[in-house]
């Protein structure tokens, strides 16, 4: 099986050096996987990365309930960061547009900024 890395890139020129921020990687495929993301678990490893990938680009909201621990999350458009948002723990909200969501263990997004490249990388 192949190993799955979230991969960074500040900006998105090729002669940027790349960085990965991810490599326990889970990607929540079906409805029931992407309505439960992070909810009921007690924590998460810091090399932790939930991806949620959508078929197009639309408003994806993220919620808190549930979830005992503060994240970082990055809401993508063909690679690139159009938000990024650290969520409270139980009560943290966000949303943006995007066709896919990542979430991470608070401050393993720091160095990401919006405009910056994010691969899913095997």
């Amino acid at each position: 099986m192949a190993s799955v890395r979230i991969v960074h890139r500040h900006g998105r020129s090729d002669d940027s050096e790349e960085t990965v921020i991810a490599s326990d990687v889970d990607v929540a495929r079906s409805t029931f996987e992407q309505g439960r993301g992070l909810m009921f678990r007690r924590s998460i490893p810091d090399d932790y990365a939930l991806v949620f990938p959508f078929e197009a680009a639309d408003t994806q909201w993220l919620h808190m309930l549930f979830v005992p621990f503060a994240i970082d999350a990055l809401w993508l458009v063909d690679d690139e960061v159009t938000e990024k948002r650290r969520l409270a723990p139980f009560v943290g909200i966000g949303r943006a547009r995007a066709d896919t969501v990542i979430e991470l263990p608070a401050g393993a997004a720091d160095s990401v900024t919006v405009g910056d490249e994010i691969r899913i990388a095997e």
